[in-house]
């Protein structure tokens, strides 16, 4: 049996054992294996400078999905629209501070205040990335944060900063993005990472993100695919190409091509969560459905072919 089919059993366990999706410890923190990506909540696309979404929507979702049994949100200080903020609705629709909700960041891309993108963040800088998370978060500290890193160079100089602030208990738990194995390796060396968010998806599996998924689940910690349902796309949206997998598996089941990318996601591993976005109810009641999904040993040979 391969370490593939191993981890495809022993989801097979997990998967739907309660609100969306059952769960998975980052840390010491419980959260939902299917979660929300805040990213969309500001406007449709990824960073966009186009319309808005509107307020109220947005936060409505954002509770509906905590209603739903979501209590993993993914966001971001640098995830915003000309006029929406993703963090700033998270504190609006959480005032009080949910203890079963867990809000992670992420920081180390640069955004200036008109929306241009700057060079990532020096190790000076992430102090001032994560007290702007907190601000507009409304927190005393942060949950999780996330490194975002670029490039394979060495990242012990910037995760180390983080670190820092862990200890200064501005930060709770600590992951890393966008990373290779030896990345990890170093940023463990340095201190406790309790999840790790690369790109993955039923059609972007690169070896390296593979290997990388392996040691998740060998040192037991999450694995939070970023754009899982986008293919190719990306942080353009939903998938805009086809898989005749994906197609024959959801007009079979009667569902969407999402729900089952998303799906697929999960049974990958009870390590592995999922943090679909949406601004749309009925996008996100579908998304968190998929959490329900049970595929059949030959749907899953299918879709992993």
């Amino acid at each position: 049996m391969t370490m593939q089919q191993r981890r495809v059993d022993s989801a097979k366990a997990v998967v739907a054992t309660g609100p969306a999706g059952g769960s998975w410890s980052l840390g010491p923190l419980q959260v939902s294996r299917m979660g929300f990506g805040a990213m969309r909540l500001a406007a449709g696309a990824a960073f966009t400078d186009g319309p808005s979404r509107d307020r109220a929507a947005s936060i409505a979702v954002l509770r509906r999905a905590r209603e739903l049994g979501v209590t993993h949100f993914d966001t971001a200080a640098f995830y915003f629209s000309p006029l929406r903020a993703a963090n700033e609705m998270i504190n609006a629709a959480f005032p009080e501070h949910d203890d079963d909700i867990v809000v992670a960041t992420k920081v180390g891309p640069g955004r200036d205040a008109s929306g241009h993108w700057t060079d990532p963040a020096r190790p000076d800088q992430l102090r001032g990335q994560v007290e702007e998370n907190l601000r507009q978060l409304g927190r005393d500290r942060l949950d999780l944060v996330y490194l975002r890193v670029f490039g394979s160079g060495s990242i012990g100089d910037l995760f180390g900063v983080l670190a820092e602030l862990r200890t200064d208990g501005l930060i709770g738990n600590l992951g890393v993005s966008n990373v290779s194995r030896a990345q990890l390796y170093e940023a463990w060396d340095i201190a406790p990472v309790v999840s790790v968010q690369n790109r993955f998806g039923l059609d972007q599996r690169t070896p390296e993100t593979l290997a990388v998924l392996e040691e998740t689940t060998r040192r037991g910690i999450a694995f939070v695919p970023f754009f899982a349902m986008a293919g190719a796309a990306g942080g353009r949206g939903r998938s805009a190409e086809t898989n005749p997998a994906v197609t024959e598996v959801a007009n079979a089941r009667g569902v969407s091509e999402a729900q089952i990318r998303l799906a697929w996601t999960l049974h990958q591993g009870p390590n592995v969560l999922a943090i679909p976005g949406t601004g749309d109810l009925r996008h996100l009641e579908q998304n968190v459905s998929a959490a329900d999904i049970q595929f059949t040993h030959e749907e899953l040979d299918a879709l992993s072919r």
